[in-house]
């Protein structure tokens, strides 16, 4: 009977040092702060706007993006330097690394859960992994670009039907691949699609990938629902008879704000964004704003646009009413704001602030601050509910 006793204690004390340093709590309002120079992230809490863990050894992170696992539990960064890393949010602790190519720039999850995509410049191509284990499942080579090399791959999203879409940065190519089968792939590959595609999205429903052309003005519009007619170019002559700035950082084409039947697009080379009908998707109208716009985001409700700016602008942020496409406010949060992401209703925006090492917090009805966390060289934010959105 004592040594029941003992070991009833014994396994409550056990359970109890387990739950205070991996607590039982949901996942909702969760996210990750990326530490670009340390190789690390920080865990936050969004509803009480403080942060939980320090993930560290996480590699290059100078160009990270992440996906969610379904239950929220499980984040997916992919570092510059190939690294494909799985961080328990719950518990603040690194599952497991890979290093799986020689430099990555970016990946998706599949529309089950179960596959991490990643994309890849070195060696060209997407590789393919069990979510729950980080094996590879899938190798798919890019286009050859010579005896050695391969084309770079870009603007990698998930699509439904258990599909990925990516771009073909070095030979101007769109391809599909079908993982209803992960050990064989079925590969839909399109041509000619135009000069350097560059980034890429995918509207909300899953319906329209767009890849931007960094060789030419235009961009590059395939109807997943009808991929049978190809791909078509829209906006081809935006940019004509103007004179194109120097670029000082491509806009992330991931972070077009899609509000309504309106697409907020980021003029390469110039100080606007274009709205485009994305029903018939022609130019609707133009923006002007304060720079060279990189980011371009849609509030969860779609009445609100938030842009920031490449250097020399990169202290300013802009808001524009997506009704009367005009600028409502530009604000002065800091210097090196390089990325944005609203909270799950989209009540606060949180902006990191690199060259600051704090990241800011602004209500996006009275468009004030309402807080501040010390970050070191925060870049990008990401929440939680991108679990459960197409493409994110």
């Amino acid at each position: 009977m004592i040594r029941l006793t003992l070991f009833f204690v014994l396994s409550l004390l056990i359970g109890a040092t387990q739950a205070a340093g991996c607590p039982t709590r949901g996942t909702g309002d969760l996210g990750i702060v990326v530490e670009r120079a340390s190789g690390s992230v920080v865990v936050v809490d969004t509803t009480r706007r403080e942060v939980l863990w320090r993930v560290e050894g996480l590699g290059d992170l100078s160009h990270a993006s992440a996906v969610y696992s379904r239950d929220e539990r499980y984040a997916y960064l992919f570092g510059r330097d190939g690294g494909l890393s799985k961080v328990d949010l719950l518990c603040g602790k690194l599952v497991r690394r890979i290093v799986q190519g020689g430099n990555s720039i970016g990946g998706a999850i599949s529309q089950d859960g179960r596959l991490i995509a990643v994309s890849n410049y070195e060696p060209g191509g997407v590789k393919v992994f069990s979510a729950e284990t980080l094996e590879l499942v899938a190798d798919i080579p890019a286009t050859p670009i010579g005896k050695e090399k391969r084309s770079k791959t870009v603007g990698l999203v998930d699509a439904p039907g258990q599909r990925f879409v990516f771009s073909l940065f070095d030979t101007g190519e769109i391809w599909i691949a079908d993982l209803s089968e992960p050990a064989s792939p079925r590969i839909r590959r399109f041509e000619g699609i135009g000069r350097q595609p560059y980034d890429a999205l995918i509207s909300p429903d899953g319906r329209y990938y767009l890849a931007g052309l960094f060789g030419e003005d235009g961009l590059a519009l395939l109807d997943l629902w009808h991929p049978e007619r190809g791909v078509k170019r829209i906006l081809e002559h935006y940019g004509r008879g103007e004179k194109r700035l120097p670029v000082y950082k491509m806009p992330h084409l991931e972070g077009w704000a899609i509000a309504g039947t309106k697409a907020f697009l980021p003029a390469v080379g110039h100080h606007e964004l274009l709205v485009v009908d994305t029903e018939g998707w022609e130019e609707r109208g133009r923006v002007a704003l304060y720079g060279q716009p990189v980011f371009a985001v849609a509030r969860p409700d779609g009445r609100q646009i938030w842009v920031n700016f490449a250097f020399p602008n990169n202290d300013t942020i802009q808001v524009v009413d997506s009704e009367s496409l005009k600028v409502i406010k530009t604000l002065k949060p800091g210097k090196g704001a390089l990325h944005m992401e609203f909270t799950p209703r989209g009540e606060a925006v949180w902006i990191s602030l690199r060259d600051e090492d704090r990241v800011a917090i602004f209500d996006t009805r009275s468009l004030a601050r309402i807080g501040s966390l010390p970050v070191t060289k925060p870049s990008g934010i990401f929440f939680t509910a991108r679990a459960h959105e197409t493409g994110l």
